[in-house]
């Protein structure tokens, strides 16, 4: 139990941090990064070579590793503007993807006014154009398989790019973190989340403790898709879309199974616990970035193709 616990005090800070990040404003004059010294040196994080990259890798598209270990050839950009969908923080360039996952997000987007009273569905957070790990914000995200959607319903127009850069995400949980926020958690909430789940190419979805808590008490009917829904640190503003391995793509890991049933018991009661909710501050030390040397082979291929 201390190392749990040990685990989630850390995992709860990376998590907080990553939350933080994600509703951090952009910028309507991005500046590219300085060049580095030395890009060839082993030692240089991984983040930095991927930061850096502009364009996706001129490669059959391909995920290669894992969701927080790996790369993408092939990228995709998910168009910033479409019939049910506006890209959120342009200057981040993160609304690449796997095809896979453009095909996901134009279907599910397409679905949403017809389960609620929503337009549509603002996106956050996707890949970059070559994946790999992010400087900020993200240790997973980096296989053209994940990607973040707003709690927030798009709205009847085109956001400006001021808005896209500057607005925040809803916060719908409740500042003392043990339920959501009845003055702002909704049932199109409910069923925006429930679309994403029963798409057959989502792996998981994740959000915060006290969103899974509402979806346990308030769906009704068939309940078989709750267990893809799973509790995890941060995840307010946002809830987050995993797609699984696409078919035949042998270089693609894949996350272990869901566990069995609907992730409604003891389980999800751990989340609320005092020592998750009021952890002790305690030393830790963040996991040193990774290198080129620790993703998959391919992933220097991808990274210098041009």
């Amino acid at each position: 139990m201390r190392l749990r616990f040990f685990a989630a005090s850390v995992a709860f800070g990376l998590g907080a941090f990553g939350a933080a990040l994600a509703q951090d404003k952009g910028t309507l004059e991005p500046k590219p990064l300085p060049p580095l010294a030395h890009p060839e040196d082993p030692a240089t994080p991984a983040k930095e070579l991927f930061g850096r990259q502009a364009e996706p890798a001129p490669l059959a598209a391909r995920t290669i590793g894992f969701y927080s270990r790996g790369c993408l050839a092939g990228g995709q950009p998910l168009p910033v503007n479409g019939p049910a969908w506006e890209v959120m923080r342009l200057s981040r360039n993160r609304n690449w993807g796997h095809p896979a996952l453009i095909a996901f997000l134009e279907r599910f987007a397409r679905k949403v006014p017809g389960v609620s009273h929503w337009p549509g569905i603002l996106v956050g957070d996707m890949s970059q154009p070559r994946g790999g790990p992010m400087l900020t914000g993200h240790a997973s995200h980096q296989i053209g398989l994940d990607a973040d959607i707003w709690l927030t319903p798009m709205p009847n127009r085109d956001l400006s790019r001021a808005e896209r850069e500057e607005m925040s995400a809803v916060n719908v949980v409740r500042a003392d973190r043990l339920d959501v926020d009845a003055t702002k958690w909704t049932p199109d909430h409910l069923a925006v989340i429930k679309a994403a789940a029963q798409d057959p190419e989502v792996q998981r979805i994740f959000v915060n403790a006290a969103i899974k808590k509402a979806i346990c008490r308030d769906a009704t009917g068939d309940r078989s898709w709750l267990g893809k829904v799973r509790p995890y640190y941060g995840h307010d503003y946002h809830f987050h879309v995993r797609l699984a391995c696409p078919a035949g793509e042998d270089a693609c890991k894949d996350q272990d199974p869901t566990p069995p049933g609907q992730g409604c018991d003891a389980s999800l009661a751990w989340w609320f616990s005092d020592q998750i909710l009021h952890p002790k501050p305690g030393p830790w030390k963040p996991k040193p970035p990774l290198t080129m040397a620790q993703l998959p082979t391919d992933c220097q291929r991808v990274l210098i193709a041009r």
